[in-house]
Formats: structure tokens, sequence, C-alpha cells
């Protein structure tokens, strides 16, 4: 299981919609939120999705400006499910995850 924490900017006027996307997003909780567009989420993995990929579909909120991941935790649980890593462009150039 991953456990990220992260720093969001979202543009002035935009913190609404962005808010309301993020908390219908699974995996994401958000933890602060400040009155400039900044906002503290710890994002987890889920059934669906690792939180690397939660993470970058956070990149198309609207107004995003900036997020960083400023903390990472990852644990093996014996009831998390095994699923393979996915396969990527660059395995196709000749690289593969036991040769990066």
């Amino acid at each position: 299981m991953n456990i990220c924490g992260c720093l969001i900017h979202i543009a002035p006027g935009q913190e609404a919609v962005a808010r309301a996307a993020m908390e219908t997003t699974p995996g994401v909780e958000i933890h602060a939120e400040s009155e400039d567009g900044r906002f503290v989420i710890v994002v987890e993995d889920t059934e669906e999705k690792f939180a690397s990929e939660t993470i970058v579909a956070l990149h198309k909120l609207p107004g995003m400006l900036s997020i960083t991941l400023s903390f990472h935790h990852f644990e093996e649980r014996a009831d998390d499910p095994v699923r393979p890593i996915p396969q990527h462009p660059q395995t196709a150039r000749g690289l593969t995850h036991d040769r990066i």
C-alpha cells in the first residue's frame, strides 16, 4: 500500500471546483486548505488505481498550478492483492523493469 502526502496549489477562483473534484476522487483525502488555494492532501492506493496513477490524474484538475509529492510511505500488507507492474512505452525501447 502506498500512502502519499501532496501539496497542491490551485489558481484563484478555481478552488471550489478543484475541491469538489478531489472530494469525489477515490483514495484522496483533503487534510487542509488555505485561503490562497493551497491544499494538503493524502493519496492512497485503491482497488482500481495505484496512488501514483491518481496523482497523475490530479494534474488535470481545473486550475491546477502545481502538485508536489512531499511524503511517501509504502508497506506490504498480507491482504493486498498482487497486481502486475503496468507496461509503459519504455519497455518497447528495450528497457525492462529488471534492467532499469
